[in-house]
C-alpha cells in the first residue's frame, strides 16, 4: 500500500479534503487510511467533511466501497460527509452505480460547504 497524502483545509467550520489522482484497486486502501483519522470528529456537533473530488480522475468499485465505508461511519456518528466537484468521468461512474444516492454530491465546494453548515448556497 502506498500512502496517500490528502491536502486539507477548513472553511466555515467545514473540513475540506482534496484527494488527487485515482481511487482504484491500487489506491483505495491508502485513500481510506488517509481519510480515517478525520472521521473521528465527523459526528453530531463535530466537523462536517466535504470531499473535494476535483482532482480525482478516476474511481473504481473498490474506491466507491471505501467511500461507502467512510459514509457509513460518519452516519453512525450522526456526522455529515458530502462530495463536491466531480470530474465528468467520476460523475458518470457515480450515476451509473447510483452512488449519487448514497452520498450527496454538489457541483462545487462552495455549495457543498453551504449544505454542510445547513445554509443554502
Amino acid at each position: 500500500m502506498t500512502a496517500m497524502d490528502i491536502p486539507s483545509r477548513t472553511e466555515n467550520g467545514v473540513l475540506i479534503l482534496s484527494p488527487v489522482g485515482r481511487v482504484d484497486q491500487a489506491h483505495a486502501e491508502a485513500f481510506s487510511a488517509a481519510v480515517e483519522p478525520f472521521l473521528a470528529d465527523c459526528r453530531a456537533g463535530g466537523t462536517p467533511i466535504v470531499l473535494d473530488f476535483a482532482g480525482v480522475e478516476y474511481i473504481s468499485s473498490v474506491g466507491l466501497r471505501a467511500l461507502m465505508v467512510a459514509s457509513r461511519k460518519a452516519a453512525s456518528q450522526q456526522g455529515c460527509i458530502v462530495i463536491a466537484a466531480l470530474s465528468p468521468l467520476v460523475h458518470e461512474v457515480f450515476e451509473i452505480s447510483r452512488f449519487n444516492l448514497v452520498l450527496k454530491v454538489y457541483e462545487n465546494v462552495a455549495a457543498a460547504v453551504a449544505a454542510a453548515v445547513g445554509k443554502p448556497a
